[in-house]
């Protein structure tokens, strides 16, 4: 269990964060100070710079914790488990970590997105950590199944499977739904995305690879 003090940090930095989202949506980004935002969070200046380095590490406060969450779940790779259940689970375990205390509500996280979308500094910087979370998430799940995945198919499950959930999740933040519905899309987004692992997983015998320009047929 956390100590007093460990406790009083998390609830400054959460304060320091729902401050922030309000302020965002109340004034807009740029429009919005850091001293603005401390002041609201009922700190200092000094204290937000304790905390984060700017607005930008505040709107992706949440992203290396997690993605440090999803390698781990890739690397402990269940006996047994197939490689779609492997990816099934980590959809699912995403949603428990929103869930968990500390994490973002589903109005901040569809806010945040939105923010995202909307400002030009904030998209480059996310598709930056896209790209790079996918390129680790792949070279974990191909080591978490070198039997079954080569690079190049352990990329493209990655690929296709965070896309359309990301997707799916979005063409629908403007709509009335509730975080379960949310689960509900991403699994299903998931297993459309899967169907093309689940065929290659059904092939009997060794793994079958795509042959590489130039190889004899």
């Amino acid at each position: 269990m956390a100590g007093l003090r460990e406790r009083k940090k998390q609830r400054t930095r959460r304060a320091l964060i729902e401050a922030a989202l309000r302020l965002f949506d109340e004034k807009g980004y740029t429009d919005t100070t850091l001293a603005e935002i401390a002041a609201a969070a009922e700190v200092s200046t000094r204290t937000f710079f304790s905390y984060f380095a700017g607005k930008e590490d505040l709107v992706f406060h949440d992203m290396e914790e997690r993605l440090e969450r999803a390698l781990a779940l890739l690397e402990s790779r269940r006996p047994g488990e197939s490689v779609v259940a492997l990816l099934m689970r980590l959809i699912d375990a995403a949603f428990e970590w929103t869930l968990q205390s500390g994490g973002l509500t589903f109005e901040e996280a569809g806010l945040r997105t939105r923010l995202i979308m909307a400002e030009p500094g904030l998209r480059a910087r996310a598709l930056l950590l896209l790209y790079d979370s996918q390129l680790k998430l792949a070279a974990a799940l191909r080591q978490a199944c070198p039997d079954e995945l080569d690079e190049v198919e352990a990329a493209a499950a990655v690929g296709a499977l965070f896309g359309a959930v990301k997707l799916a999740v979005m063409a629908q933040l403007g709509e009335d739904r509730s975080l379960g519905h949310m689960h509900g899309t991403a699994r299903r987004a998931a297993e459309l995305a899967l169907d093309g692992l689940r065929a290659l997983e059904a092939r009997p015998g060794v793994r079958v690879h795509a042959e590489r320009p130039g190889m004899a047929s």
